[in-house]
């Protein structure tokens, strides 16, 4: 766990998730996630370490996407934000004009896990910002044409291990979560030290 911005701040773990393709996308060219990306294993285990999480921080697409059925606290990216701002479906939030330091001290005041599924501004965003986990989940065999990246240094051909590899995060041991549908996992975390 990292401290924001201040080593008196209560402490923040920023946990990213994906499952993505074997030519590192994680959704169509229309932005949805197809069916070669969907695994009841890997949706389980998403939900699993939702349920440890104290907010998600997602993109404006994914909220609207995804309905949040289990009532849990949000953070939504958007430029529609005027910084920071509660509505009734969670913490709409402007990074440009709010830092994340700033922003995530008013959300958890006492510190707690952090999602973030994405999408793909949002992960970038988040490389840039530190991430203390990314669990990176394969659909081995599946590829998505013209899909949108998990990153967007993928669209140079450059894998999500080469990119997370490049933040000094090393992967843990690759677990199966469904051998039958080929989905394998390895959580990604800072070399020792790191953080």
């Amino acid at each position: 766990m990292h401290s924001v911005e201040s080593p008196s701040m209560s402490q923040v773990e920023i946990h990213g998730y994906a499952i993505v393709s074997d030519n590192d996308c994680i959704a169509d060219a229309s932005g949805h996630t197809p069916e070669v990306l969907r695994n009841d294993a890997d949706w389980a285990y998403f939900q699993a370490e939702l349920n440890m999480s104290a907010v998600t921080v997602l993109g404006r697409f994914g909220h609207e996407a995804n309905p949040n059925s289990k009532g849990r606290l949000r953070m939504i990216l958007s430029s529609s934000s005027p910084g920071l701002e509660r509505r009734a479906d969670g913490w709409w939030w402007d990074p440009a004009k709010v830092p994340w330091g700033e922003a995530i001290r008013i959300v958890l005041p006492a510190g707690g896990r952090v999602a973030v599924p994405g999408g793909r501004q949002v992960f970038d965003l988040f490389l840039k910002i530190g991430y203390d986990a990314f669990h990176l989940t394969r659909a081995e065999g599946t590829h998505v044409p013209d899909g949108v990246p998990v990153f967007s240094e993928c669209r140079a051909g450059r894998s999500a291990e080469t990119i997370l590899s490049e933040r000094e995060l090393r992967p843990g041991e690759p677990r199966v979560l469904d051998a039958a549908g080929r989905i394998t996992l390895a959580i990604w975390r800072p070399s020792t030290g790191n953080r």
